[in-house]
């Protein structure tokens, strides 16, 4: 595996005049922000050694370089999820590439359903931390100590600091913000309403099929990471609405603009 990253980042490298230590994962609807991304240079994935292809709608596939306002980051418009058949080590293959490029901090946005009869459609919850419902941990196998801790911890997995940050960013602009905790679950199917149920049982507030094998990998490679739900349906035992990949992308988009004057400051302010 580490030849493959090598590799991967050797190329990417070739490629760009520089690389930020900044980096963006952009989720199901979200991959327009690129479009507020000035100076872009796009690598497309099926050119990068050893990178899988995205196969999901709404999931563009491109590695873009750019300014996101006057700093220089790296963005993924589409990811890769376990659903697809990738295993997890595929699945999280691009973050320890952003590792060997030099990256410091990750910022990953992702669609969810909310389960906190709080939430609306269109909020945007900031992930204060995650439960990992996946049946594979992506750290699970031999261990390079190059590339981080045997053991490492998941106290913060999520910066306070930049958790912070946003929060500051939101009440400045006078938006609405929700803080809680994302579920991670294989997919595809959307949730059963007894699912929807048991998660907030546990302490979940919204739910989705990627994020914590990528934040968990970004962790033991030893980056800060802030990450963003929009939520673009509801889910528990009260709720009858059915939802569908279209719609979902649709919700998605029209939170677009709201998560991108939180992101974009945010990302400007980040050491």
């Amino acid at each position: 595996m580490l030849e493959k990253i090598k590799e991967s980042a050797d190329f990417i490298r070739s490629q760009v005049a520089s690389v930020p230590d900044t980096a963006i994962i952009l989720g199901t609807g979200l991959g327009a922000l690129v479009d507020h991304i000035s100076d872009k240079q796009f690598i497309p994935y099926t050119s990068i050694p050893n990178f899988p292809v995205s196969t999901v709608e709404g999931h563009s596939g491109n590695l873009i370089f750019g300014k996101l306002g006057s700093k220089p980051v790296m963005a993924m418009q589409g990811r890769f999820h376990y659903y697809e058949g990738y295993d997890m080590k595929q699945v999280t293959f691009p973050v320890r590439v952003m590792k060997a490029l030099g990256v410091k901090t990750l910022f990953v946005s992702n669609a969810a359903g909310g389960m906190n009869k709080e939430f609306r459609v269109g909020d945007i919850m900031i992930i204060t931390d995650h439960i990992n419902m996946f049946p594979e941990n992506p750290l699970r196998g031999r261990n390079h100590e190059e590339l981080g801790p045997r053991f490492p911890a998941m106290t913060e997995a999520y910066s306070k600091k930049l958790i912070g940050l946003a929060d500051e960013i939101a009440t400045e602009r006078g938006l609405r913000v929700m803080h809680g905790v994302y579920v991670g679950v294989p997919g595809p199917t959307f949730e059963t309403p007894a699912e929807y149920e048991f998660f907030r049982i546990i302490g979940g507030d919204a739910v989705g099929m990627s994020t914590v094998p990528e934040v968990i990998v970004a962790n033991h490679a030893g980056m800060s990471v802030f990450g963003v739900s929009v939520i673009t349906d509801l889910g528990g035992k009260d709720v009858t609405d059915v939802p569908t990949h279209e719609e979902v992308q649709k919700a998605a988009a029209a939170a677009q603009p709201k998560m991108m004057e939180i992101m974009r400051e945010l990302i400007e302010k980040a050491d």
